[in-house]
């Protein structure tokens, strides 16, 4: 339960605060973008991770809920779902034999990095982004 608690804390809970957080500044300011962050282990139903896929699914549906809460006010919420990311979290608890089989099974090749997810993040945060709301966008190198 203690693995279960810290998931869904963070991920969940954490996500829901920041969210009322920003969605409360962002109506009183009468426009904004809100991003949260999802994983494409919500799609790859990879056995071992069902608590982390879990706790980011529901970030997935309360995201998509808020941008209806929301409606009207000219504020957008969308959820980014990156795929393996080449940061020290990806790298934790793996062995090496394992991290190579997420590669090899990466259809470009290779781990993402941030720089790759960072310009869907700063177009979804832009004015740019104003037509796209309540998505979950994948940015995965096509892994999913």
């Amino acid at each position: 339960m203690a693995t279960y608690d810290a998931m869904f804390g963070t991920n969940t809970r954490g996500t829901f605060l920041c969210c009322r957080e920003a969605a409360g500044r962002l109506v009183r300011d009468g426009r904004g973008r809100i991003v949260t962050f999802s994983s494409s282990g919500v799609g790859s139903l990879r056995p071992g991770y069902a608590v982390y896929a879990a706790s980011k699914a529901a970030v997935e549906v309360m995201t998509k809920i808020l941008a209806r809460e929301l409606r009207g006010t000219g504020i957008t919420a969308n959820v980014v779902t990156p795929g393996s990311t080449g940061t020290p979290m990806f790298y934790t608890g793996k062995t090496a034999d394992e991290a190579e089989r997420y590669i090899a099974e990466a259809p470009l090749g290779r781990l993402g990095m941030p720089e790759d997810i960072a310009p869907l993040v700063g177009f979804l945060a832009s004015d740019a982004g104003h037509w796209v709301d309540a998505q979950v966008v994948r940015c995965n190198g096509g892994t999913i």
